[in-house]
């Protein structure tokens, strides 16, 4: 199964359902990409999913151009808000779905408030995540 996760900068959520997927199901080529992709993997991004045991700290952000070329078995953007785009994939993809979650990066508040805001988003695609993989076993 070749995965490709899309949202607009791929610092966080596209990032932490890659992550969750690569533990799920290791034999899956699983990648993940932005339109706009930032300068790093958010760090709270990366802390949360410590937090679960998967490594994000040497992922990158990475432009979905990148992966125009290489045919898809599904494809998955993530984007949730109203005032969000999600990209459109142009290149080859048998399926498309679309699971979306608030943008952690945008939650604003005290640490502690935006430190559980990201965490409460990291299960719901961790949920996510398992959900789709059982319907493709």
């Amino acid at each position: 199964m070749n995965v490709l996760i899309l949202c607009t900068g791929n610092s966080c959520r596209s990032q932490m359902a890659e992550g969750f997927l690569q533990a799920l199901e290791p034999n899956w080529k699983v990648r993940s990409a932005g339109t706009k992709p930032s300068d790093q993997v958010h760090p709270l991004a990366v802390k949360v999913m410590g937090e679960k045991g998967i490594d994000l700290s040497s992922h990158q952000p990475e432009l979905v151009d990148l992966y125009l070329g290489e045919e898809w078995d599904l494809v998955w953007t993530v984007c949730g808000g109203a005032k969000e785009s999600c990209p459109n994939f142009v290149g080859s993809v048998k399926e498309r779905i679309h699971f979306g979650f608030d943008d952690p990066a945008e939650f604003i508040g005290s640490e502690d408030d935006v430190f559980q805001g990201f965490k409460r988003v990291r299960n719901d695609i961790e949920q996510t995540c398992k959900k789709l993989t059982e319907e493709r076993k």
